[in-house]
């Protein structure tokens, strides 16, 4: 149990996406690294990193410069505007931590950042370079085109044990490992955006709060993709100054200037080891956009504004009478069982309400650790510390997901986080965490679509799952995957069986968000997606004639939930019509895409 001290971190301004002449495609060719620094500066810059196209020749390029200044300074050779360069370039890079790292272009051209300690050798970085089949060439030419290199997660995992930074470099734009705009890739683009060997996703809408950003939609709610990824911004620099807006080029974000996406991020220091530091912790309020305006962000209002979920709980208060503070511990528990997440005590859960605060603060945190250690089973550490929202101290517990499931209150009690709620578990729900606890639970890969397009491979580098996931264990009663070629969607509620006993009729649901099949499910039992299925099918049944079918497969209803727009989707199967009922945009892929609301984007597209 750790309560977290942030008193010796501070602000920095950071930029880790900026090219140099080194690239092919630099569009200033006259630009100096002098000119690079003092534009670094200028744009209160604090930390930036060389990210050339497949080298680090523009980063050696400078420390070349730079080492012969100094010879020929020791010498007493340097002629008078050697000696001003030398002592410019001193003043800049006594402000301005300037990191090495690439650009590396990965089989079918997804792109990626490598960032590295100041201390790192060139010829390492090259060697790591070579050995992701970039051609010797390239080193030299900073060209983004290198054929037949190492794969996406293959360079994932080199550079992190190599000791760098990795990132995904503009993951919702060109090149991206979102692959926005593509219709195919599903379980491709999740091991893209998952893999424990990524620290962040580099985006291009990082300011935006609406429900199809980038951040939003990496935030852990989806249930195919459970982790939460950090985001964060850079110019992705090919010139000194932004281009205006009549001059812009096809790619606009090859347009922009050092500095003109910053990311602001909290570290104990300026240095690599503190910046690694923070791509390595889970505490995603030490990484934020920098905005013109420089407003102060309110990292809590924020989360009040997307709202409750399946990563986030608002409490007003932690009082014990009326069961406050149970219902937080509860929370932890059910977050512990899921996907992790936060929770927030002195706040109402709607935003437009002012927050209540908590008086004090660390007496309350106190509290929290005792009742957490005491009331939870197996030990289990969370991270508690406090936050301002509008000026109002406001507890912040930030949940991991557990590794030794299932986590229970006073030895008997299991909750669950659904959706926005915590419930209590029911008995098949326990079975598939107790199996996870024991180490045996293992990743659904679901069959990939048919298509035309040729399928990006999908190599796993890491056998163990992107996060434990609950698994059917139960004898299947239908294949979940429908033998027709297009699978089910990746989210909703299928009712597969019905059972009638004496007066009361169980439902037997395989819930596709996270595989589960769970029996004994009655309509006063059943949770809120749950009930709906149910529901709909006593008083809504499909009729296979009013369906507008496009082959064998439809959309029977779309609805609003919650802001949010969800479908009831239909597909013929030997002579069956299975119902998936309650199916969110971010679910459909492949042909399911074909009943998405005009409206509906899959991802962000920039």
């Amino acid at each position: 149990m750790a309560s977290k001290k942030k008193a010796r971190m501070q602000w920095y301004h950071i930029d880790l996406h900026i090219h140099t002449p080194a690239s092919a495609d630099y569009q200033e060719s006259e630009i100096s690294y002098l000119d690079i620094l003092r534009k670094a500066e200028y744009r209160d810059l604090h930390v930036i990193a060389f990210t050339d196209h497949n080298t680090v020749s523009g980063y050696a390029a400078m420390q070349r410069e730079i080492e012969n200044l100094v010879y020929l300074q020791q010498l007493g050779r340097a002629q008078p505007d050697e000696l001003r360069t030398l002592a410019e370039y001193r003043r800049l890079l006594d402000k301005i931590l300037v990191l090495p790292g690439f650009e590396f272009t990965a089989t079918f051209g997804f792109h990626i950042l490598g960032i590295f300690s100041p201390q790192t050798p060139i010829r390492q970085l090259e060697h790591l370079l070579l050995s992701l089949n970039v051609p010797v060439e390239t080193l030299d030419i900073g060209s983004s085109q290198v054929g037949a290199s190492a794969d996406v997660l293959t360079a994932y995992r080199v550079i992190n044990e190599a000791g760098g930074i990795c990132i995904a470099a503009h993951a919702n734009s060109t090149h991206g490992v979102a692959m926005v705009g593509l219709d195919f890739g599903g379980q491709t683009r999740i091991a893209y955006t998952q893999d424990r060997n990524l620290h962040a996703l580099e985006v291009t809408d990082l300011g935006k709060r609406t429900r199809n950003s980038t951040q939003r939609f990496f935030d852990g709610t989806k249930p195919e993709y459970p982790r939460r990824m950090r985001c964060i911004q850079g110019s992705d620099a090919h010139r000194l100054n932004a281009l205006s807006e009549t001059k812009v080029t096809k790619n606009a974000n090859v347009n922009l200037g050092v500095g003109d996406r910053v990311t602001e991020v909290q570290l104990t220091e300026r240095s690599f080891e503190a910046m690694l530091e923070l791509f390595q912790s889970a505490d995603f309020s030490r990484s934020k956009p920098l905005t013109a305006n420089r407003k102060p962000y309110d990292y809590v209002q924020v989360a009040r504004e997307e709202g409750a979920s399946l990563v986030q709980a608002f409490h007003e208060g932690m009082n014990r009478r009326g069961g406050q503070l149970y219902n937080i511990v509860a929370d932890v528990c059910g977050f512990a069982n899921t996907n992790g997440g936060t929770i927030y005590v002195g706040v109402p859960n709607d935003p437009r309400q002012e927050p209540i605060g908590v008086a004090n603060v660390q007496e309350e945190i106190d509290t929290l650790q005792e009742e957490i250690s005491r009331m939870i089973s197996p030990k289990l550490e969370v991270e508690i510390d406090s936050l301002e929202n509008q000026g109002k101290n406001v507890i912040r517990i930030q949940v991991p997901s557990g590794a030794e499931r299932p986590y229970a209150i006073e030895d008997n009690k299991i909750y669950v986080r659904d959706e926005a709620d915590t419930s209590l578990a029911v008995r098949d729900e326990i079975v598939n965490l107790v199996i996870q606890g024991l180490g045996r639970a293992h990743e659904i890969i679901p069959t990939p679509p048919r298509e035309e397009t040729p399928v990006m491979p999908v190599i796993v580098a890491d056998p163990q799952p992107i996060n434990p996931l609950p698994t059917p264990v139960q004898p299947q009663i239908e294949d979940a995957a429908p033998s027709s070629g297009v699978p089910a969607p990746r989210g909703g509620v299928e009712i597969i069986g019905t059972e009638q006993r004496n007066d009361t009729r169980y439902f037997i649901l395989r819930d596709l968000r996270n595989g589960n099949i769970v029996k004994n499910v009655t309509r006063s039992s059943a949770r809120r997606l749950w009930h709906y299925a149910i529901s709909q099918h006593e008083s809504n049944p499909v009729r296979a004639d009013k369906v507008p079918w496009q082959g064998d497969i439809g959309l029977w209803r779309r609805y609003q939930k919650g802001g949010e727009t969800r479908y009831d989707l239909v597909q013929r199967e030997n002579g069956q019509v299975r119902v998936y009922y309650g199916v969110t945009d971010s679910a459909m892929q492949g042909a399911w895409q074909a009943f998405l609301a005009p409206e509906e984007t899959e991802l962000p597209v920039q």
